[in-house]
């Protein structure tokens, strides 16, 4: 069983996997961090569910030119002994803004996926 800091460890490893997929811009590598059926609440995109909609949707913003995400103070709390809460300010090349819920969930395997995202651009040139 994990305990609180080495949950926040995976979680940290898992969302740094995805940041460095991203920033390589691989769709692909950013989806499979989301858990099958997972949920993205995106303002002012839109909402997609499941992995062939992420991947679509981040393929949308890479294709925007969008790219170089990092997290500004990150805040990370666990929830229970598989789920861990993320909230973070963020910035690309070219957009800002607020993540408001992270949820990241161990699996099975031991892996952490998204479960739930959703965050907000606040500003994008």
């Amino acid at each position: 069983m994990y305990g609180s800091n080495t949950l926040v460890d995976a979680v940290n490893q898992a969302s740094s996997q995805w940041k460095a997929a991203f920033n390589a811009h691989d769709a692909k590598g950013c989806a499979a961090q989301y858990e099958e059926d997972a949920v993205i609440h995106a303002k002012p995109f839109g909402d997609f569910e499941g992995r062939s909609e992420i991947q679509a949707f981040w393929q949308q913003i890479m294709d925007n030119g969008l790219s170089d995400v990092e997290y500004i103070n990150p805040s990370l709390e666990v929830i229970d002994d598989t789920t861990v809460k993320l909230q973070s300010e963020w910035r690309m090349n070219n957009a800002k803004g607020v993540i408001t819920n992270e949820v990241w969930v161990r699996q099975s395997d031991g892996s952490m996926k998204l479960r739930l995202d959703e965050f907000e651009a606040i500003d994008a040139s």
